[in-house]
């Protein structure tokens, strides 16, 4: 055992996060079981679990506005002419869209079938309403809306503003129009600027490593934050529908994001999930697709060889665009609220469900909690009380994890498949033979 220490053998950083994970979990249940409720147990929850997650959650944040600049804008400036960068933004968009519908009616069929909200007996639902109402009130409250103010607001006055507000939408606007204008002016003026910013980049990513560091202390915290606060009483009434949304973002992680990676991406499901487990373990441990975003930069890069260009113009936008598992959980927990209050969705009530969740899938927030906001919008929609959110709050903590892996796996999935279709895109350029030059005619050269 000496000579292997000796040797400098080390766990990767999976294993670490992984152990992490199990440590954590395995603490706050025990502690649960034993001490629920306890003051001692609430003290150490509040003065030391969270506060160490806490800032592990921060120092991920901390890096994401100045790598979202960077990397963004190299990424457009790297693409060069505009017609390139339009052909990437529309395959970006559109693959977008199609994973996030798709998400949305698997998670839809899968409630039509199991009708969970049926299960919910009328005492247990009184109950679930008493202790949640004030906190689902406050998140509501705080979210933000959607509409014609979202697209305008997307247009930021004050891009710095917009950065310390954490306004991602306007921070990604002000970066494309910042990236395309140096392809407009002149070479030697754009490569100081392009200069500047690869140096920044490179003193970010250094920073990831260092924050990356704390990775498996800041997931243990985490997670025993989590468990220890998480009651079983309120999982076993909630237990079908936490079920069918954990087997439904199941389903999409392990069946359809492997399918496309493998048919369009040209990755095989076994090694996407071998080159992604550090990803996949992040993101279920901060459940933030905006934190998570400097190791899904990092893998595409350097697990999957995906150009610096294309990850630092695809994960940023999908960090903040694409949220597979956000839509599937929305739609999945629409039909369920609307099961366990009587009211009845016709199917073109839920075809407006599969619109208004992919639309709001769009504006949702990045962080822990962000889809709650906009579910509640859509629920008032169809004509369930937005109150409702209250009945699954408890166990949102949970399914905001789960569901934050096939977001960030469907960022990386897009980013590969983008980079395939871009290089079979050159490869036709460079394949194409030159112009024919018109051989003169021999009437011609005779006279």
């Amino acid at each position: 055992m000496t000579n292997v220490l000796r040797s400098g053998t080390r766990f990767p950083l999976h294993l670490k996060i992984l152990a992490g994970l199990l440590l954590g979990g395995t603490a706050g249940i025990t502690s649960n079981a034993l001490w629920a409720g306890s003051d001692g147990l609430d003290r150490i929850v509040t003065f030391v679990a969270q506060p160490v997650g806490q800032v592990f959650l921060r120092m991920l944040f901390m890096i994401v506005i100045p790598l979202v600049i960077t990397s963004l804008a190299l990424g457009v400036a790297g693409l060069g002419d505009l017609g390139r960068l339009g052909r990437v933004g529309i395959r970006t968009l559109g693959l977008f869209l199609a994973t996030t519908t798709i998400a949305v009616l698997l998670g839809l069929t899968i409630a039509n079938l199991v009708r969970p909200g049926e299960a919910i007996e009328a005492d247990a639902r009184r109950e679930i309403l008493a202790e949640f109402t004030d906190e689902a009130d406050a998140r509501i409250e705080a979210g933000g809306r959607f509409g014609v103010e979202t697209l305008v607001a997307i247009v930021p006055r004050n891009p710095v503003d917009a950065a310390a507000r954490g306004d991602m939408l306007g921070v990604i606007f002000f970066t494309l129009v910042f990236g395309v204008a140096l392809t407009r002016i002149r070479p030697e003026l754009a490569a100081s600027v392009i200069r500047g910013l690869e140096g920044v980049g490179a003193a970010v990513t250094e920073m990831i490593g260092l924050a990356m560091k704390l990775a498996p202390i800041g997931v243990a915290a985490l997670i025993f934050v989590v468990t220890a606060r998480f009651g079983f009483d309120l999982l076993r009434s909630l237990g079908l529908y936490v079920g069918m949304v954990l087997g439904g973002l199941a389903l999409h992680q392990l069946v359809v994001i492997p399918l496309l990676a493998r048919t369009l991406g040209g990755v095989g499901p076994l090694e996407f999930f071998r080159r992604s487990r550090t990803l996949m373990l992040t993101a279920f441990s901060t459940s933030s697709s905006s934190a998570t975003l400097p190791t899904t930069i990092r893998t595409a890069e350097e697990n999957f060889g995906v150009p610096k260009q294309i990850a630092g113009f695809v994960l940023p936008l999908g960090a903040t665009l694409n949220m597979n598992g956000t839509a599937l959980f929305e739609g999945m927990t629409v039909l369920f609220l609307a099961q366990v209050f009587g009211v009845e969705l016709s199917l073109g009530t839920q075809a407006v469900v599969v619109l208004m969740t992919v639309l709001t899938a769009i504006g949702t927030a990045g962080v822990p909690g962000g889809s709650i906001p906009l579910l509640a919008m859509v629920l008032v929609m169809v004509g369930v009380p937005a109150e409702g959110i209250a009945i699954i709050l408890g166990v949102d903590r949970l399914l905001d994890m789960a569901r934050t892996v096939p977001n960030v796996s469907g960022d990386l999935c897009t980013s590969l498949i983008v980079t395939r279709l871009e290089r079979r895109a050159t490869d036709r350029a460079d394949c194409r033979p030159p112009a024919r030059r018109e051989r003169p005619h021999p009437a011609r050269e005779a006279s």
